[in-house]
């Protein structure tokens, strides 16, 4: 299948960006298909990412690590439920990062972050990351603002020295509108079966918006690099998210040209007796 231009949500290495840059119902890539034919094209691309990630485990050559970040209701956990479903759990692996612990507060930021990187063969996916200790740090001023000014520097060269030891770093901002935010919200308050998804704080982080909006500006623009750039996705939309966040993997891991390890034996000589 042909790559779609996904690069047109790629933030540029060096470049400001500014959320308002990015449509967040846009669905120019898709467009021009009917829903019909964008669930025959999501699953082609899921089923060849499920290829290239049996291609990925079996070589146990590459190392690749996914980044979502998003405001809350962004679809994190939907596009993770969705977009992976048809790799095998023996090669995949997602971590959600909480609220740091008493112990992980008393160590440094990426103490915690660090153990859950991938291993050779294996796709790793943070839901969000340690990118939350520089958010949620500088919106809601848990620390001075020297502490979450210094952590872009630190960041920047944790993902540079996984780049340089083999990992493809993937980071990928779900991007939502306020009115969305709202939508989603009060569908989780009028179910009871998504009661336990609710969380008041959300509301707290809600009136901040424009704070996290700005945040999240700056933080992309600065950690946007040649070896871990960060991808915009427009999320108003559940199944353009998805498209472009597949068709973005499939994308990446074409470029790492896998191939399964041929065998050290013959096979031609080799007979299973009855």
């Amino acid at each position: 299948m042909p790559s779609k231009g996904i690069d047109r949500y790629l933030v540029k290495p060096g470049s400001k960006f500014e959320m308002a840059s990015v449509d967040t119902s846009e669905k120019t890539l898709w467009e021009d298909l009917t829903k019909d034919d964008h669930e025959a094209t999501y699953d082609m691309l899921r089923d060849e990412l499920q290829h290239l990630q049996k291609v990925l485990y079996a070589q146990q050559k590459h190392r690749v690590l996914v980044v979502i970040q998003a405001m809350d209701t962004g679809g994190k956990d939907g596009c993770i439920k969705h977009v992976f479903s048809r790799i095998d759990p023996q090669g995949i692996n997602v971590h959600s990062f909480k609220k740091p612990s008493e112990e992980e507060l008393a160590h440094d930021f990426l103490w915690r972050v660090h153990p859950h990187v991938p291993r050779n063969g294996q796709l790793v996916i943070f839901n969000r990351s340690h990118y939350e200790d520089i958010l949620a740090v500088r919106v809601k001023k848990l620390f001075p603002d020297e502490v979450w000014k210094r952590r872009y520097r630190h960041v920047v060269e944790f993902e540079r020295m996984l780049a340089e030891e083999g990992t493809t770093i993937i980071k990928i901002f779900l991007h939502i509108s306020k009115d969305e935010q709202k939508k989603r919200l009060e569908a989780r308050l009028e179910n009871p079966a998504k009661h336990w998804k609710f969380n008041p704080d959300d509301l707290q982080d809600r009136a901040r918006w424009g704070d996290f909006m700005h945040a999240y500006e700056d933080l992309i623009g600065k950690t946007s690099t040649e070896c871990a750039p960060w991808y915009v996705i427009p999320a108003d939309r559940k199944w353009y998210r998805n498209l472009c966040v597949a068709n973005l993997m499939v994308e990446k891991l074409r470029s790492l040209k896998m191939e399964f390890p041929h065998p050290t034996w013959d096979p031609a000589t080799v007979r299973v007796e009855d």
